[in-house]
């Protein structure tokens, strides 16, 4: 019986032993598992993206992470996610934190992004000049009444206060909210609010939001003058954003700190390559590089 106890311990001895020295899941390029950081103002391309990688590519898993700016760069520093989707390169300092440590930081622009002003159908509003929404975000009296953002963090936000050159947002005329979606709902709701989103958001909105959106208009925009875009007033289209036309744009970059071949890798060649940039082109956004086209000739 003695001996029975003593084989009965060291099994599970040895079943510990080699559970603990089991191998984390191999990656490749187009397998294994990989969380990815994502600003969510622009949430609804990248999850087209990751739809069509993972269907190519079945062993492939990725799990999306969406934060506003500032908590998706807290996370990204912290080194617990080695990809993030932002809407800038990094800065110097935040270069340093993986410099530092010998990892090689690759960034790649896929996408230039139209920031839509948005309005219900119903309101007065139909075109805004960049110098009303400079003073609104100052404080100055304005021919806006309102602009409401996604929320107080987000890389819009940080878009704006840097379009106006302030550090703070003035205490009246200016919401945030806690996402593109609810930015929406309030313009919906409050037809004579301005909302601030991501084209993206209106070109190819979730299913929840499809109603929602038919309800409501994208508004021109003028530049202030001397600006490419000061002689009229522009939308957030492909044309118009290709020709540097529109006012409010911003580059979208994958960067990856992956630091070897990993699935994150192969996620973000995938964004930048030809069928990546199809769904950049079919989302309302300007690919960074044109996708090709094959004409077949019949004789």
């Amino acid at each position: 019986m003695k001996n029975l106890i003593l084989l009965f311990y060291f099994s599970g001895f040895i079943l510990l032993i080699s559970c603990q020295s089991k191998p984390s899941e191999k990656q490749s390029y187009t397998s294994g598992k990989e969380q990815i950081l994502v600003d969510e103002s622009f949430a609804p391309i990248i999850e087209d993206q990751a739809f069509l990688f993972e269907s190519t590519y079945p062993n492939a898993k990725l799990e999306l992470v969406m934060k506003s700016e500032n908590e998706l760069l807290n996370l990204f520093l912290s080194d617990s996610i080695q990809v993030a989707i932002l809407t800038r390169e990094l800065k110097d300092n935040e270069r340093k934190h993986f410099e530092s440590k010998n990892i090689k930081i690759r960034s790649n622009r896929f996408a230039i992004d139209g920031i839509a002003l948005i309005t219900h159908n119903s309101s007065k509003y139909v075109n805004v000049d960049v110098s009303d929404i400079i003073k609104i975000l100052k404080g100055e009296p304005s021919a806006l009444q309102s602009l409401v953002f996604d929320n107080a963090n987000s890389s819009t936000v940080r878009y704006f206060k840097e379009l106006a050159v302030i550090d703070q947002l003035p205490s009246t005329g200016i919401y945030a909210l806690k996402s593109n979606a609810d930015v929406i709902k309030y313009v919906n709701d409050n037809p004579g609010s301005i909302g601030v989103v991501g084209v993206n958001w209106m070109v190819q909105p979730p299913a929840e939001l499809e109603t929602i959106v038919t309800d409501l208009k994208i508004l021109g925009v003028k530049n202030v003058a001397g600006r490419p875009g000061s002689d009229a007033y522009y939308k957030p289209n492909q044309n118009d954003i290709a020709l540097e036309k529109y006012p409010l744009t911003r580059s979208l970059y994958v960067i990856n700190c992956e630091g070897g071949a990993g699935l994150g890798t192969g996620f973000a060649s995938f964004i930048t390559g030809d069928r990546g940039q199809r769904i950049v082109l079919k989302s309302g956004l300007l690919p960074d590089s044109i996708p090709s086209r094959e004409i077949n000739i019949v004789n």
